[in-house]
């Protein structure tokens, strides 16, 4: 029996100073595609914090 693809889900996160350094929100989700479409895997679903840091929404405490 072939199985299907493994489901996955992507994260990206990114700060004001982030950005600066070159780790756009954009370029995430294209290292994370390249890297699902390289291992065969279905991206089914996103999450997104843009501009936020993980203090400011409550992690790290």
């Amino acid at each position: 029996m072939k199985r299907g693809k493994v489901k996955v889900y992507t994260y990206t996160r990114v700060s004001a100073a982030m950005q600066i350094d070159g780790h756009s929100l954009d370029e995430q989700k294209a290292k994370m595609k390249a890297f699902a479409d390289y291992n065969d895997y279905e991206i089914v679903g996103t999450y997104e914090d843009a501009g936020k840091s993980g203090k400011s929404i409550g992690r790290g405490e």
